[in-house]
């Protein structure tokens, strides 16, 4: 049976998701005690862990211990979903290939912190969520899928925010079993599905109400 372990900091509703997807969670990971996520997978049975990242003298020891926390599970696919650590080279290298991010907007465009507002004040007009492979450079690793939302007139933050995040919540699972599945190959940086899946969800039609 494949395995799944996630990263947390926060809420993690992402995790949620993936959770709820039915996905073969073995572990949630946290560098925060206060995760409310934590709760929410220990009332489902599923087995947490914290990690305070300021008990260790430096990113590369936390990342060390973290490594080690992981491995003890034995997972086939690693998933940040609101992991809010900036990841060490040596780190990222070990699981090449099986850890996963979703970032809240169309990578390339809006890496970092603070997205939505950005992409307001920038007059786009498409906005959205992005799943991509880890590497070294932050948000910048091999595009699995893309969620993509209309910027609307009246927009602010907070509304966008909420079309992108359930979004997020409908492509991050797919692309995590793709990848548990093997249905992913990567050619030259570019991504695709074995079985030609779309690897994109358009979220401005009125149905799906994004």
């Amino acid at each position: 049976m494949k395995r799944l372990v996630i990263l947390i900091s926060g809420r993690g509703s992402n995790m949620q998701a993936l959770v709820e997807a039915g996905l073969p969670v073995v572990a949630v990971l946290s560098n925060r005690a206060d995760a409310a996520g934590l709760a929410w997978a220990r009332a489902r049975g599923i087995g947490t862990e914290v990690l305070d990242h300021r008990a260790y003298p430096d990113r590369d020891a936390f990342d060390r211990a973290l490594e080690a926390a992981i491995d003890r599970h034995r997972p086939d696919v690693v998933a940040l979903a609101g992991f809010m650590r900036i990841l060490s080279a040596a780190f990222v290298e070990h699981y090449r290939g099986r850890l996963l991010n979703i970032h809240p907007s169309l990578l390339p465009a809006f890496t970092g912190l603070h997205t939505h507002e950005r992409a307001i004040a920038a007059g786009v007009k498409c906005h959205g969520a992005t799943v991509h492979l880890v590497t070294a450079e932050l948000d910048h690793g091999p595009i699995v899928a893309q969620a993509i939302v209309p910027v609307r007139l009246d927009d602010d933050a907070e509304r966008l925010a909420a079309r992108v995040l359930r979004g997020e919540h409908q492509i991050y699972p797919r692309a995590v079993r793709w990848l548990l599945e093997g249905n992913l190959e990567i050619n030259e940086g570019r991504v695709r599905t074995r079985d030609a899946q779309p690897q994109h969800l358009w979220a401005d039609r009125p149905a799906e109400d994004l």
